[in-house]
């Protein structure tokens, strides 16, 4: 397959994804909690915020870096966790590790990967961080960040808004498992490797139910700053009280996220929460965004409100399902190709520049 062959606009990668994954497996990634009014309103809510393009600006040369947690890197357009990758492509998170390489991408490796996350760092050839959920045993979340600190893992980015599972009644419906062959790889050999079976509703339902802790407090974040050794990022912030906390408490960054819609239905759209985050840290700690970025335009916008980088999931996952590590390269090519057209279409030169002046209103 060909650039030539491959889809341009995000509508026709997931179009295209949908007709090469099974039905179940498509609705695990595309799918959110409830009647999936958070789910619509991440993607819809970024079309609200018009911009105010300035003219006769000299853009032959757009500067596109940003700088994270002491890393220049050349976008920030960062891949967020995902889980299960292997259900999409055999190559999995392997296939992604290289993309993000190639591309210059920050990739979040999910802790519910396919593979393990010694086998994701050996793959990659660019910045990583490891993404965490706390389990009851606390001490199998600290070997799995001990392993990631090994495998040259630059932050840990703690998934703080999945206490218990959201109602994703797709899963349910489909009866959500790992085929066999497949695993949670980073706990092979433990019960925690395998979903339970879905017993007439969803295996992850059941296995969030069983393994993670829900009694968690502010206190975690201190015990995972002593266990490790990196920078921690609070994924899942989306209130000024909490962005405030989390400061206080010695987190790096935040992370506006309401988990792509599959947790609170209802739960207010990132792009509207994005601003009171922003007001939350006050300049004190970076904030990412993700949650419906689909377009170059959508990513100016994250910047122009305060973020310094935005986490992308579905449409790589579209990208992998359709053309493994190529798949996943041409899709950040196309995001980042595109947010370079929508800086020198506003009269940006660089990053650096964007603030609310680009936007209406």
């Amino acid at each position: 397959m060909t650039d030539a062959d491959l889809p341009l606009s995000p509508e026709a990668w997931e179009a295209r994804a949908r007709e090469v994954l099974p039905s179940d497996i498509y609705d695990y990634y595309a799918g959110g909690a409830g009647d999936e009014v958070t789910l619509r309103a991440n993607r819809d809510a970024w079309g609200e915020l018009f911009l105010r393009p300035r003219v006769l600006v000299d853009v032959g040369e757009v500067d596109t870096s940003v700088r994270l947690l002491g890393e220049l890197l050349p976008h920030p357009v960062v891949l967020a966790p995902t889980a299960f990758q292997r259900l999409a492509h055999d190559g999995g998170e392997l296939a992604t590790a290289r993309a993000a390489g190639a591309t210059g991408s920050l990739l979040v490796a999910s802790a519910l990967s396919t593979v393990t996350i010694e086998a994701i760092g050996a793959a990659a050839t660019g910045p990583l961080w490891l993404q965490l959920y706390v389990f009851r045993d606390r001490e199998l979340s600290a070997d799995l960040v001990r392993c990631g600190r090994e495998a040259g893992c630059r932050a840990v980015c703690l998934t703080v808004n999945v206490p218990v599972q959201g109602n994703r009644e797709r899963d349910a419906n489909n009866s959500f498992h790992l085929p066999d062959g497949l695993e949670m790889a980073n706990f092979a050999g433990h019960v925690q490797a395998h979903m339970p079976e879905p017993g007439g509703s969803s295996g992850l339902d059941r296995f969030i139910g069983e393994q993670f802790d829900p009694s968690l407090t502010w206190d975690v974040v201190g015990w995972l700053l002593e266990t490790a050794g990196v920078p921690v990022v609070l994924k899942g912030i989306l209130s000024r009280e909490d962005a405030r906390l989390a400061v206080e408490h010695g987190a790096a960054a935040v992370v506006v996220s309401n988990h792509g819609g599959r947790q609170l239905d209802g739960a207010w759209p990132t792009v509207r929460a994005l601003r009171e985050v922003v007001e939350g840290v006050e300049g004190r700690i970076p904030v990412l965004v993700d949650g419906g970025i689909r377009r170059g335009a959508d990513v100016l916008r994250a910047v122009a409100l305060g973020a310094t980088a935005v986490q992308i999931g579905r449409p790589y996952l579209w990208g992998l399902a359709v053309a493994g590590q190529r798949g996943v390269e041409r899709v950040v090519e196309l995001l980042v190709s595109d947010l370079r057209r929508a800086l020198a279409l506003t009269g940006s030169t660089s990053l650096r520049e964007v603030d609310a002046r680009v936007l209406a209103g």
